[in-house]
């Protein structure tokens, strides 16, 4: 990612955040709702994040993937029902329920990739139709199953949603118990010490997404087999040339791309909110692919992508938190209408902006013919 792409990104997240700070500083300190918009533009931003991991894994073997949205679905889905099942049926403790639906969500996930693989690398169909098939199956599935496990005649469950095994517990870094004898008797310093505090104390598929980036990116470009993925994205037929197996490196790096966007799809169902409702996604697979697009394909640029989405969507989120102290001029942006459509809108404004700006990988979305 270049410093001019990289400065934008930094230019609007202090933006976002500087309005939070402008509206709320009436009654509120400052550092308590930079660190409260931080701690909600990480936790938000999660799902974009893994979403462009997947597209940058898929894109970078060659393989263009709009199904990302359909395998979030999907995986949210699957992997909440997992963890119901193994909660109600086969009696395992929460704990063990929600481990498992993740497992779940991630399995789907490569399931759902698999078939992408098999339609645009093996039948060669076009791999946007391909991916549409991908979006247009998970959401006729996953409401059809939703209906039938739960809400139909004779279902399993009787015709209502059984109780949820719960959602992932906040893993809780203690920097206040570090810090309170450091701050001794200052209510000040330990006040402040608890602010900061809380952009640490994220949820573990948060933290996962942050490790993977970095993870990712050092796998990409500082390993054989990042470098034969890169390969298989640029020019496949040099790659085949040196014995390189194209079609087994578009197939492996496609299921990863899956497996990151099943992670992703947990997140809706088993870390943010334990319940499922029909197109729960609401579009976020989409957004992870301008994220992907907006970080010229690599994974710390679509991080930091993601985290302009997000801390949109934290903005809104926390001037829902701060309304007591909004002023009424600026009350309009607790519409609804402008909460849903901010992420949208910016998504398009950014897009608009760095087209023909971007560079994709060569053979991006070209079937190999060997």
């Amino acid at each position: 990612m270049d410093w001019k792409r990289f400065s934008f990104i930094a230019l609007i997240i202090t933006v976002l955040f500087g309005v939070v700070v402008m509206i709320g500083q009436v009654k509120q300190p400052p550092l308590l709702i930079i660190t409260s918009m931080l701690a909600t533009t990480i936790a938000v931003a999660t799902p974009l994040t893994l979403g462009a991991l997947s597209g940058v894994f898929c894109e970078r073997a060659g393989v263009v993937n709009i199904g990302i949205e359909g395998m979030m679905l999907t995986a949210a889905f699957f992997g909440w029902l997992g963890g119901i099942y193994m909660y109600h049926i086969f009696g395992f403790t929460p704990a063990v329920s929600i481990t498992l639906g993740v497992f779940f969500a991630i399995l789907t996930g490569g399931l759902m990739s698999l078939l992408h693989a098999v339609l645009s690398i093996t039948f060669k169909v076009d791999q946007i139709i391909g991916g549409t098939v991908i979006n247009i199956l998970a959401v006729g599935l996953t409401g059809f199953l939703n209906r039938q496990l739960f809400f139909g005649k004779g279902s399993v469950f009787g015709g209502s949603v059984p109780g949820s095994p719960g959602v992932l517990p906040t893993i809780h870094v203690p920097l206040t118990e570090l810090f309170t004898s450091i701050c001794g008797s200052s209510a000040a310093c330990l006040q402040n010490v608890q602010a900061i505090n809380r952009v640490f104390d994220q949820k573990p598929i948060a933290i996962s997404a942050i490790l993977l980036v970095f993870l990712s990116h050092y796998i990409l470009f500082n390993t054989r087999w990042g470098l034969r993925t890169r390969a298989v994205g640029e020019h496949p037929k040099a790659a085949d040339t040196v014995g390189i197996n194209v079609v087994k490196m578009r197939y492996a790096n496609v299921i990863i791309g899956g497996m990151f966007a099943g992670l992703a799809g947990a997140y809706f169902t088993i870390e943010s909110v334990p319940s499922f409702e029909p197109l729960l996604t609401n579009g976020r697979g989409f957004i992870s692919l301008a994220a992907m697009i907006f970080g010229n394909w690599t994974p710390i640029g679509a991080w930091a992508a993601a985290l302009v989405f997000g801390a949109s969507q934290a903005m809104l989120i926390n001037m829902q938190i701060y309304r007591d102290v909004i002023p009424p001029a600026w009350s309009f942006l607790q519409e609804s209408y402008i909460v849903g459509l901010t992420p949208y809108i910016l998504t398009m404004i950014i897009l608009t902006g760095i087209i023909g700006k971007t560079t994709p990988p060569a053979a991006d979305g070209v079937p190999y013919e060997k």
